[in-house]
């Protein structure tokens, strides 16, 4: 193999473990939709009739001519589907029932996040205002029984555990927990309801002017979400905004345009869709934004899709603020969600969406399903995603559309940044990549470090505090008895970024989704860039 090979393929791996490593904190790459809801619901009741019925609906709602003379009843769903485009899905019952949650903004439970640490439950955060709190659960707990079941020195798999947890509002899940610095374990009797999660992760001031709010997915409470914290932010002098769309897979197309709405005054229009079966649909501003007048930059990259394109690309053309980052995920198709009886749904794409300017940022599906999902590391492969400056790719080979003050827009493969920032690889090797793989940063803070330290101490001077060299001598005994292991030269070139991964995700454990962003910012290029371009 040659050497630039072997290079491209542990960049790919060391870029990967980075994301995947990040997921438990909440940034989840949901499947890059938009979605209207269907109120139809269809009852079935074998296979063959849900293969009928699929097949029924493509031919009168999707997106382009497509034949299914050849399509029987004893076709498999999925069979089906790989004819179509790689975003038309089918999901169980339970897929289903957790994406839906996941964009609703809420859920029936106790409101708890926990990790499993060294085959224990760890209560990593409680929600203020959810059943868990109010009964007396608090962070740092550790968890114990589920009802009957010992879960400490276990090791379950995490559905099983989430699946005892949950449970509908108004039923009770028992609790045996043992409360951080104390010896015996007490029995908490909690009463499952429903749970409100914002679709804001974070939202905090910059500075004395600029705010920094981030959205990691665009859920139907997403435009409230929004509204009321930038009323928060105003009462502390925002004048300017950083809106970080980064790894926001998308989600329902009323929550792309109805935060768009808050940007712009009214009758703009912001996106229209079209498909075969489905007319041209225009969607304008109604008025009443929140942020018409503020300047305002949108941070973007590779994995930004969907709801999040729609949001970048009406900014872009409009000329109401500038884009930053790196192209997004080129994800322009809409998909109208079916029900089924047994809970079920199909995600049928029933048509594309368009930019202001007519533009469709739909990448190429051409060449099949495994191209298309591995499009992204061809990206980093080719260096468009690493290299100092912006390269020219595919998409600057199409027609330009002209913004009004002059500058060029592309159609197809997503929409290209203003201001190029390459992925930051500095110090990512073989043995940070075995660290991300293996969750022993993740276990080292809340293993080791959330017993040295406290929120008074990470508050007290965020910028400034830093883990100790003993802290970091005492992780590589740690890392060695995960067995991951390194030479001297491997862990001086990890070392910085290691020391930034223990602070931020200490930062996490007891300061939350706020104080995540504020420690992961403070070294952070895009935010750095886009701080410039504001000035």
């Amino acid at each position: 193999m040659k050497k630039n090979n072997r290079s491209a393929l542990l960049l790919a791996l060391i870029y990967v473990v980075f994301l995947v490593g990040g997921m438990y904190l909440g940034y989840r790459l949901l499947s890059r939709s938009e979605f209207e809801r269907s109120k139809q619901v269809t009852a079935t009741s074998t296979e063959a009739d849900r293969v009928e019925d699929i097949i029924h609906i493509i031919k009168k709602k999707y997106v382009d001519e497509v034949s299914t003379s050849h399509l029987k009843s004893d076709t498999s769903i999925d069979s089906i589907l790989n004819q179509l485009d790689p975003h038309t899905t089918y999901l169980p019952p339970a897929k289903a029932e957790e994406l839906s949650q996941s964009l609703d903004g809420n859920f029936e439970g106790i409101g708890v996040e926990y990790y499993i640490l060294n085959d224990t439950l760890l209560v990593t955060n409680v929600l203020k205002d959810g059943p868990a709190f109010s009964s007396g659960l608090r962070q740092g707990d550790k968890i114990l029984k589920i009802d009957s079941m010992v879960v400490s020195g276990r090791s379950l798999p995490r559905s099983e555990v989430t699946g005892r947890i949950k449970g509908k509002k108004g039923s009770y899940v028992k609790l045996q927990v043992l409360h951080q610095g104390l010896s015996n374990p007490v029995s908490l009797n909690i009463r499952r309801g429903r749970v409100e999660v914002s679709s804001i992760d974070a939202a905090y001031m910059l500075n004395a002017e600029t705010a920094y709010i981030k959205i990691s997915r665009f859920g139907a409470n997403t435009d409230a979400d929004f509204v009321n914290a930038i009323k928060a932010l105003k009462t502390k002098g925002m004048k300017k905004m950083v809106l970080d769309l980064r790894d926001n897979g998308g989600g329902y197309l009323s929550a792309a345009t109805g935060l768009a709405n808050q940007f712009f005054p009214e009758n703009k229009l912001i996106v229209y869709t079209e498909g075969k079966h489905e007319p041209r649909t225009d969607y304008f501003t109604t008025g009443g934004a929140e942020f018409a007048q503020g300047k305002v930059a949108v941070l973007i990259n590779e994995n930004s899709a969907s709801a999040s394109e729609i949001f970048a690309g009406a900014i872009q053309d409009l000329n109401r603020g500038i884009i930053i980052g790196r192209r997004s995920f080129g994800k322009g198709l809409v998909q109208e969600q079916f029900a089924f009886e047994d809970g079920a749904a199909l995600n049928l794409t029933v048509a594309r969406y368009y930019t202001p300017l007519g533009r469709s940022i739909q990448k190429s599906y051409k060449n099949g399903l495994k191209a298309y999902q591995h499009e992204i590391e061809d990206r980093l492969s080719t260096g468009e995603l690493t290299a100092e400056n912006k390269q020219i790719d595919s998409i600057n080979k199409t027609m330009p559309y002209v913004v009004k003050n002059g500058k060029r827009v592309f159609a197809g493969g997503g929409i290209q940044p203003d201001i190029y920032v390459k992925l930051d690889t500095t110090g990512y090797n073989k043995f940070y990549a075995g660290l991300q793989s293996k969750n022993v940063m993740i276990d080292f803070v809340f293993d080791v470090l959330s017993e040295r330290y406290n929120a008074d101490q990470l508050n007290q001077n965020l910028s400034a505090f830093t883990i100790s060299e003993q802290d970091f001598t005492d992780f590589l005994k740690y890392a060695k008895q995960k067995q991951v292991v390194a030479d001297a030269k491997q862990i001086n070139a990890a070392k910085p970024l290691i020391y930034n991964a223990l602070k931020i995700l200490l930062c996490k454990f007891y300061l939350g989704d706020n104080g995540y962003y504020r420690a992961l910012n403070l070294n952070d290029n895009v935010v750095k860039q886009a701080l410039n371009a504001l000035q």
